[in-house]
Parts: C-alpha cells; sequence; structure tokens
C-alpha cells in the first residue's frame, strides 16, 4: 500500500495490524494472519488501532479495559503492554510516555486505514463507469476482511456505530464488484451462489435482489428470476409497505422481455438432447482451479479418442458437487446433451452397478428402447459406443469403484467428454487428466458455510465450525442445514454442541450424513472377503487408536501385528480408498473425521503402550548413535541396548527428525490424560531421556522444553526417583539453551538434591558440572568451582572419561571468565585429549571452540579464528546446535577484532537465519546484538539500533548478560518521538 490511497496486492512489508476480523498482526514475511494471545491484550492493541500514531492516555486505555477499573490497573496495563510489545515485530513500535501509550503505524499497516481507502476509489470508480478498475479495488478491499470487526476483544470495548459503518461499507463493495461483473459480461451463473447467500442473509437490500435476478436471467434460469422477484415485493410490501424500486422495476422488466431460449432440438428432432445430470448445487463456492482444469481437459481438442477426465478423493470431499458444476459450465461445449449415472461404487451393500446395468441406464435416456439392449455386456457396450459416435455428449459417470467398472461405458468418438468421480484417481485408465480433489481452505470453507446456511454470525477462517468440518464440504453442509433449520442456533453454539457430544454423531442431517459415508466405507473393508481389505481395515484401526500427525509403515506393522509386505499391502489399499494419503514418500495422513471413524471400531487398549515401546526401541538405538559409551548413556538407557524387536533405518537420525512431531502429540496425551497406565507414563519418561541429547545437539528448541515437561510429569506421577532426576536436569537444560540461568539453575539444584539422597553418583556429577557451568554464567565464581572441582572427583571416581572431559571443559571456561586465559588454554586441552582418546567429536569441537574465546581474550584474534574455523570442520560431521551457536559467535567476535566488518556481518547474518529456523530466539537475540555491533562500526546507526531492539525483544526474560547493555545502547542512541523503553 502506498500514501496515495492506490490498491495493490498484499506484500510481506505491508499489512502489520488487522481490526478487520479477529485482532490480529499479520506476520511481515507470510502476510497471514498472526493470533495476539489473551482477550485483554487483544482489546489493548484495539484501543491503540483505534488512534492509530497518537498518544491513548491511560485512563482511556484502563477504560477499554475494565468496567470499573481495579485499584491495580495501572500496573495491569504495564503489564499487559509488555505481553503486547513481545508480539510486535519491532518493539520500539509501543511507546511508553508519562500520559499514555502511542503505537506506530506507518501508512497501509492497518487494515482498515487500508480497506477504506478502497472504498472510496471504488465509490469514484463506480460513478464513472470504469468497471474493470471498480472490479480491481473491490476485489483487492474485500480480501482484507476477514470477518465481523473486532472479533475477539472485549464485549463492551466494541464500538457498535463503528461496526456497523465498517460493515456497511463492506456491503458497498460487494454491490459494486457484482455490478462491475454484470457490466463486464462474466459468466452470470458464477455469480448466483453467492448471491443467493447475500439476498437471503439481506432480505430489505434491493441491489442484491435485482443482481441476482439479472444473475439468473442471463444463466437462462428466468423462472427462478421472477420468483425472485416476486419473494421481495412480498418482503417488501409486509415489512415497509412499499414497492420495489425503479432498479429492481427495470431488471424485472428485461427478464419479461427476453424469454429463455428452447433447449430441445425443435420439432423435427428425433428427441430431445438428454440432460440427466443433476443440477449444479446452489451454494457451490471455490474449486476454481479444479474447475478451471475439467473446462481444459473436457473443452479442448480431441486426440484421437473422447475427452476424459476423472475427479478422485476421499468421501464427502465434493467430487460429485464438482461434477455436477463442471457440467454445468461445459454445457456449451456438448450440444448434444449430458448423460448421467451413479455407479453407487462405493456402496457397501452389494447395489453396486455393473457395467452392464450403467449401459442398460445410458441407453435408456439416449432414447434405446428396453428391448433393444443387448443382454451381452460386450454387444451392449459396441451399441452404446455407436449411438454416440457422431455426438457431441457428456458422459458423467458418478462414484465409479475401479476401472473395469467404467472401461465398458466409454464411448469411442472424438465428439464427446467423459467425467468420472471416484475415491480412486483410476490410473490404469489410458490418456485421462487426473483432478485430485483435497479438502477445501478454511477461507473456502467459510464461504460454503456462510452461502449454504444463508447466514454470517462471524463465521470466518478461523471459527471453530471451520476447524471441526476439516475442509470438509459434506461436514459444511450438514452444519449449514442445522444452521438453517434454527435462527436461534448461532454457529458458536454449534460447534459447542459438535465438539461436546461426538463430532460424527452431530454431523447428520436429513439424507445428509458424514457418519454414514465414513463409518460405511470403513465397514466395507472389515466385512470384505478380501484379505487386503481386512488387513487395511486393521491398519485403519491402528490409525484411529493412536491419533497421530503422520505415520511410517514400521509403526503401522508393529501396531497390527503384520509383516512388512502386508502392511506396505494394507496401505496401498487405503490410499486407492482415498481414506489415507501419501503427502511424502512412506509417510501416511488421516483426515481427523476418518480417523473418528475408525476409532469407532474395535480397539486394542494396548495399542498405545506398543506405540510407546517402539519409540523407547527407536530412542534408545538413536541415544546409543550420538552419545558415546560411557555413565551418560548408561544412565539414561530405558531400553537395554540392542533391546527390543523394532527394525529402523539406519539413518536413525532421519528416522528421529520424522518421528518427532508423532513423539511430541504422545507425550501430551500420556502426560496429560487421566485414563493412562503408569507402565506407559514410565515409558514416556524413558523415551523422553533418551531422546533429549538429539534435540540438543540438533537444535530442536520447540520441543526440547515441551517434552521435558512432559517427562518430569509423567515420572512424577509414576514416583520413579531417578527418572524425576533426569527430566529435572533435561528441563534444565531447556532452560540454559534458552538463556533463563536462573530457572536453570533451581531445577538442577533440585534434581542434586535428589541425587544425593538416592547416591545417585552418575546424576551428582551430571548436575554438579551443570551447576558449575551455570554459577560461572552468573558470574558466582567461587561457588562455580567448588561445584566443578566436585563433579571432577566424582568422574575420576567412577573412571568415566568422557564426563571428566566435560567437566575440565566447564573449568577452563571459568579459568577464563576469571582473567586467567593460560589456565583456560590448559584445561581445554587436557579436555582435548580426552575426546580425541574417546573418539568425542562434541568433546573436540568444544576445546577448539573454547581456546578460541581465550585467544581473543588475550588479544589474539588470528589465532582465535583458526580455532573456531576448526571447531566448525568438526561440526560438518558431527552437528551439535549449541556448539555451533557459540563457534559462530566467536567467528563474529574475531572478524570483528580483526576489523573484518564485512565478513563479520555475513556471519552474524547467517546465524540469525540459522537460529530463526530452530525457532531458538536466544541465539537469534545473541547473533542481532553482534550484528548491531558490526553494523555500528560500519556507520550505519540506524540499522545497528533496528537489530539491538530485536536483540532486546529476543532476550528480554533471560538472563543473558547483554540484555542491560542493550538497554543502555538503545537508551543512548537518540530517537525521534519518545523513549524505546516504553513504560
Amino acid at each position: 500500500m502506498r500514501g496515495s490511497g492506490e490498491i495493490r496486492d498484499r506484500s510481506p512489508d505491508g499489512l502489520r495490524f488487522g481490526l478487520l476480523g479477529t485482532v490480529c498482526l499479520f506476520d511481515p514475511v507470510t502476510g497471514e494472519p498472526c493470533p495476539v494471545g489473551g482477550t485483554m491484550v487483544r482489546t489493548l492493541l484495539a484501543a491503540l488501532l483505534r488512534e492509530p500514531g497518537r498518544v491513548v492516555t491511560v485512563e482511556a486505555l484502563q477504560d477499554a479495559l475494565w468496567d470499573s477499573p481495579p485499584p491495580s490497573a495501572r500496573a495491569s496495563l504495564q503489564n499487559f503492554a509488555a505481553r503486547l510489545r513481545r508480539v510486535l515485530d519491532d518493539p520500539g513500535r509501543l511507546r511508553g510516555l508519562r500520559t499514555g501509550y502511542r503505537l506506530v503505524v506507518q501508512d497501509g499497516e492497518l487494515d482498515v486505514r487500508v480497506f477504506r481507502h478502497g472504498v472510496v476509489a471504488a465509490r469514484a470508480a463506480a460513478a464513472a463507469g470504469r468497471w474493470s478498475e471498480v472490479s480491481e479495488r473491490t476485489r483487492a478491499a474485500l480480501a482484507l476482511w476477514r470477518g465481523a470487526p473486532l472479533t475477539g476483544v472485549r464485549t463492551e470495548f466494541v464500538d457498535l456505530a463503528y461496526a456497523d459503518r465498517l460493515q456497511e461499507e463492506r456491503l458497498e463493495l460487494l454491490e459494486w464488484r457484482v455490478e462491475a461483473r454484470l457490466a463486464l459480461r462474466d459468466d452470470p451463473a458464477e455469480l448466483v451462489p453467492e448471491l443467493t447467500g447475500l439476498a437471503a442473509q439481506h432480505p430489505l437490500r434491493e441491489a442484491f435482489h435485482r443482481q441476482l435476478m439479472l444473475a439468473l436471467h442471463r444463466s437462462d434460469r428466468q423462472a427462478e428470476a421472477l420468483e425472485v422477484h416476486r419473494v421481495l415485493r412480498r418482503t417488501l410490501a409486509e415489512r415497509l409497505g412499499t414497492e420495489p424500486g425503479p432498479a429492481v422495476q427495470a431488471a424485472h422488466q428485461e427478464v419479461l422481455a427476453v424469454p429463455a431460449a428452447p433447449r430441445g432440438r425443435g420439432r423435427g428432432a428425433a428427441r430431445l438432447a438428454p440432460a440427466t445430470t443433476p443440477p449444479p448445487p446452489r451454494c457451490f463456492t471455490g474449486r476454481e482451479a479444479e474447475r478451471a482444469a475439467l473446462r481444459s481437459a473436457l473443452g479442448g481438442t480431441a486426440d484421437g479418442g473422447p475427452r476424459v477426465a476423472v475427479v478422485s478423493g476421499m468421501p464427502g470431499v465434493g467430487k460429485s458437487a464438482l461434477a455436477a458444476q463442471a457440467a454445468y459450465d461445459l454445457r456449451s461445449v456438448f450440444p448434444g446433451g449430458q448423460l448421467y449415472v451413479s455407479l453407487h461404487g462405493a456402496a457397501a451393500d452389494g447395489s453396486r452397478r455393473t457395467p452392464q446395468q450403467a449401459i442398460a441406464v445410458l441407453l435408456r435416456d439416449l432414447g434405446v428402447a428396453p428391448q433393444d439392449v443387448p443382454g451381452d455386456e460386450e454387444a451392449a457396450a459396441a451399441l452404446l459406443r455407436t449411438v454416440l459416435a457422431c455426438e457431441r455428449m457428456l458422459l458423467v459417470l458418478d462414484d465409479a469403484a475401479c476401472a473395469a467398472q467404467v472401461r465398458p461405458l466409454l464411448p469411442s468418438g472424438v465428439g464427446c467428454g467423459v467425467l468420472i468421480t471416484s475415491r480412486s484417481g483410476l490410473t490404469a485408465l489410458d490418456r485421462v487428466r487426473h483432478v485430485a480433489l483435497r479438502p477445501m481452505t478454511a477461507r473456502e470453507s467459510a464461504a460454503l458455510l456462510r452461502t449454504a446456511s444463508g447466514r454470517d454470525d462471524g463465521i470466518g477462517a478461523g471459527h471453530q465450525l471451520v476447524a471441526l468440518a476439516g475442509g470438509l464440504p459434506l461436514a459444511l453442509r450438514v452444519m449449514a442445514a442445522r444452521l438453517a433449520a434454527r435462527s436461534t442456533l448461532t454457529a458458536d453454539r454449534l460447534a459447542l454442541l459438535l465438539d461436546g457430544d461426538g463430532l460424527l454423531e452431530g454431523l447428520e442431517y436429513d439424507d445428509l450424513s458424514v457418519r454414514r459415508l465414513l463409518t460405511g466405507a470403513v465397514r466395507a473393508l472389515r466385512e470384505s472377503e478380501r484379505g487386503v481389505d481386512r488387513d487395511a481395515a486393521l491398519v485403519l484401526d491402528c490409525v484411529g487408536s493412536v491419533p497421530l500427525p503422520d505415520y511410517g509403515e514400521p509403526l503401522l506393522a508393529r501396531l497390527a501385528g503384520l509383516s512388512a509386505g502386508r502392511t506396505a499391502a494394507a496401505l496401498e489399499r487405503l490410499t486407492q480408498a482415498a481414506l489415507l494419503e501419501e503427502p511424502v514418500p512412506e509417510r501416511y495422513t488421516a483426515h481427523d473425521l476418518v480417523r473418528e471413524a475408525a476409532a469407532g471400531c474395535p480397539a486394542s487398549a494396548g495399542r498405545l503402550s506398543t506405540a510407546l515401546r517402539w519409540y523407547a526401541e527407536g530412542t534408545g538405538r538413536l541415544l546409543c548413535a550420538l552419545v558415546p559409551p560411557g555413565s551418560e548413556r548408561r544412565d539414561r538407557l530405558y531400553v537395554p541396548e540392542g533391546g527390543g524387536e523394532g527394525a529402523f533405518p539406519d539413518g536413525i537420525v532421519g528416522w528421529a527428525d520424522a518421528e518427532l512431531p508423532n513423539i511430541a502429540v504422545l507425550a501430551e496425551r500420556v502426560a496429560e490424560g487421566a485414563d493412562v497406565r503408569a507402565a506407559d507414563r514410565a515409558a514416556l519418561a524413558g523415551v523422553v531421556r533418551q531422546l533429549f541429547p538429539f534435540l540438543q545437539r540438533y537444535g530442536r528448541m520447540n520441543e526440547l522444553e515441551e517434552l521435558a515437561r512432559h517427562a518430569l510429569s509423567a515420572a512424577c506421577a509414576v514416583g520413579d526417583a531417578h527418572a524425576i532426576s533426569i527430566a529435572l536436569s533435561d528441563l534444565a537444560g531447556s532452560h540454559f539453551l534458552a538463556g533463563r540461568l536462573n530457572q536453570a539453575l533451581e531445577f538442577t539444584g533440585r534434581a542434586l538434591r535428589m541425587q544425593r539422597a538416592a547416591g545417585d553418583r552418575v546424576g551428582i556429577r551430571r548436575s554438579l558440572s551443570h551447576q558449575g557451568l551455570l554459577l560461572d554464567r552468573l558470574g558466582r565464581d567461587a561457588e562455580a568451582q567448588d561445584a566443578l572441582h566436585e563433579a571432577l572427583r566424582v568422574a575420576q571416581g567412577l573412571a568415566d572419561t568422557v564426563a571428566q572431559s566435560h567437566v575440565l571443559s566447564h573449568l577452563g571456561n571459568l579459568a577464563d571468565h576469571r582473567g586467567d586465559p593460560t589456565g583456560a588454554v590448559a584445561y581445554h586441552e587436557r579436555s582435548l585429549a580426552l575426546g580425541e582418546r574417546n573418539g568425542d567429536a562434541v568433546v573436540r569441537h568444544t576445546a577448539y571452540c573454547n581456546i578460541g574465546y581465550a585467544l581473543l581474550r588475550s588479544d589474539e584474534p588470528e589465532q582465535a579464528l583458526l580455532r573456531f574455523q576448526r571447531g566448525l570442520a568438526v561440526l560438518r560431521d558431527f552437528p551439535d546446535w549449541h556448539s555451533e551457536t557459540q563457534t559462530r559467535l566467536g567467528l563474529v567476535r574475531g572478524l570483528r577484532a580483526m576489523g573484518d566488518a564485512r565478513r563479520a556481518l555475513d556471519e552474524a547474518t547467517r546465524l540469525a537465519e540459522l537460529a530463526s529456523k530452530r525457532h531458538d530466539r536466544h541465539a537469534e537475540g545473541l547473533a542481532r546484538y553482534e550484528r548491531g555491533h558490526v553494523l555500528a562500526v560500519m556507520g550505519r546507526a540506524q540499522q545497528a539500533r533496528e537489530q539491538w531492539g530485536a536483540a532486546l525483544g529476543a532476550l528480554s526474560g533471560t538472563d543473558s548478560t547483554e540484555v542491560p547493555e542493550l538497554r543502555e545502547l538503545l537508551g543512548l542512541l537518540p530517537e525521534d518521538g519518545g523513549s524505546a523503553l516504553g513504560l
């Protein structure tokens, strides 16, 4: 957006703030809305955005947040402001002044401003009759609308008059957009579903009724157009005592003046052109790409045979509806008519049509008498091809089971087209255009729900109903039918009913039933005579019993108790039936509603235990691959080394990366579930402690703390002191990596007390080593030295040279921080010697890195740089994210000390990017801190300030020593318009 008001497509550096829907921030990279947590924080943001760029007084903000501000209102307001500042792209945007707060909002960053610029521009273009410009401007402005304005804030804060004005402006844009499409001669049939919903939602708004009349009339649906006029006239007379205005009357005259075009072949024709295809759904929305693909496939030039397209997808995804709409789109391409037959391919009750039966239906609709249809399938198929040979017709073959069912129905003439729907892709058919139909997007789902129900109710892409439907059009139609049937039933209330009473049971209304469709598909597999179908049902049962983001073949084989070959065949059958998807090779996913339907089958109560055992075996092998032999490996192993029967790939790290989302889901279920067995909780704690070195080394920051917390919860529920102490140590490690040193120290102390009480020497050594490291970082040198020397004595008593190498490394760092770089290097060289003897790459790298820092403090940057580079060379084969972070930071500081600002800037930028990809805010903050210093040296003060501001935002809440320095740096540099630190 630009200051001139010119409307352009939104770009990543455009919108930042949103009031048109749920109050939100927009991601500066993707442009997608990001939630702002908490009603009070959203209300504060909304109050500031109502006065963008201006100071909003403390009193005004308190009135927005509370009906009667409590005594602690000012302190609470400061807390809410701090929480808001943390989620802003630049904490300096929110500035605290003595009298209030000011949120800096640039031109084009607030959706309401951009929306209103669009309204003004569209109004001017419409008045001048510039309909192409109207179409573009209304499209851009309406794209900003995400739902009812100011959603998600305190109800008492919402200014109804303000929200109503915005709603009225949106309706005006909708009117102008439709008017433009009518004026530009777009396909009027495409306007009918939207206008039907708008007219029903706004029964007294004449413009929508007039436009619906014209769209219907220009789509050869005059009778429906006249019915719209009749209903409008009656409504106006009953409610307002008036007649329709001049514009509606003129549209009425247009409908009356031009009769519908005749559809038959004339008096002399042998028969009327058949038109047995079901009418397109009145509420059809979305699927633009798929409709275009079908128009291209079936509307183009034939190449030696009929044009054939197959629409495939899971049950309920809208294949038949798309086929009906596509047939309507193609009616001018096939003037000879359209034939339809349902093949009942998915029927489980024996009602599936044979090719002979389907041919008989098609020939009957073509005017062939039943007695003239041969009883032999091959002869009947030949007759069908003969009748269609010179025709230009479209055949719609709905719900095909397999290629063998449709192959005899295919015409041979080049003038015909065939549109097939099937759960399978029917890839055995030759020269076919395949259109795979996936669940609808959230935006498309919300549009369908609003249109089909005739309701708005604030139904946007983020509404709970949209999430529950999972993009399945059939589920959305059931929801819409329930809303339409009860005017008092709100969308929010329906979402509560469905979420609380059993989703599948609630997705039934009249003849629409998601439950019947999906459970029927599962039952058909279970009751099949084919062994592969029964295996498929068993595998699907496992999917329903153990809900995970995705599944690999080995896990499903273990859960189902099947061989690898039978499991692979079952998975192929399930993907063919569209009950599972394979989005990436050998990883399978299930739609939530399919999973719920499968969960209704008899399930083994032990499948959760089986899954946990399998993951315990896998993470045990992972631990052995990452941690060298010694007391640490033995202490962490839950499954004995070499134990278990699971088959795992040689690339065990890749296995862990693929399975980590599943482990996270299982951990939450086990740790927080009320009916989980003690053995399963113990297994979870074992899985996480074996997994922790992987999480730490590969920088999986998102999962690190969450899994450690779940492991601690599970271990405490079981009462396993050893598991609790390890979980406490791991949780301390997650806080350390996030820069929260005092919290890490607290958890380490708790672990150490338990280990001393139990006489756990391995645990004592681990906790003392961690404690010494943390005390050193916190500047408590004497305590750190005591802890580390005791840790070294324990490690020597255990004859554990791996543990000794780690403690020596910490002692070296302590010496360095106390101003003894020579002593530090000596410790690090001892650690390096042990690491080389043990073949421990991480210790070797750490020694190189730490020696580099000691050399930096000795003012030997060239030598330090060589050590950092040697450390990075080790990490190429043995990655360790924390070690890499420290080494790259040292590299930046060494380059700075050598005066090589350009390379230092490149290295700091690379580290910031790597940290951002790993969601490591602490490391990213340190990288931006260094980047700011380099930019300052280069004379780029404003960019340096931006980097320091971002660093402060990332490091706030940590114990990093850089935080006070950053506050001082930002306070010393000049800033236009106020303090960056706020209140």
